[in-house]
C-alpha cells in the first residue's frame, strides 16, 4: 500500500511532520536503488517504509482496503 503525505495528516500528524515523513522515505528508497523516487512529482511512498522509519504500525484505511 503507497500514502502520502494527506493520509499522514488524517493520522494525526503535522503537514510538515508528513511532508518530512514522506521526504525522508523517498531519500531511503533512492539509497536502497530505486532512482524513480529521486523525482519531486512523486509524493506516494510504501507505507512500510513509513512505518519503519517511525517503528510502529501506521492505521490507515483506503479506498482499496474498504472496497
Amino acid at each position: 500500500m503507497f500514502i502520502d503525505k494527506n493520509d499522514l495528516v488524517k493520522c494525526g500528524f503535522g503537514p510538515y511532520q508528513a511532508y518530512m515523513l514522506i521526504k525522508q522515505a523517498k531519500a531511503i528508497l533512492v539509497q536502497r536503488g530505486f532512482a524513480y523516487y529521486k523525482s519531486n512529482g512523486v509524493g506516494k511512498v510504501p507505507k512500510e517504509i513509513v512505518e519503519e522509519i517511525l517503528g510502529t504500525k501506521l492505521e490507515i484505511e483506503s479506498v482499496a482496503d474498504i472496497a
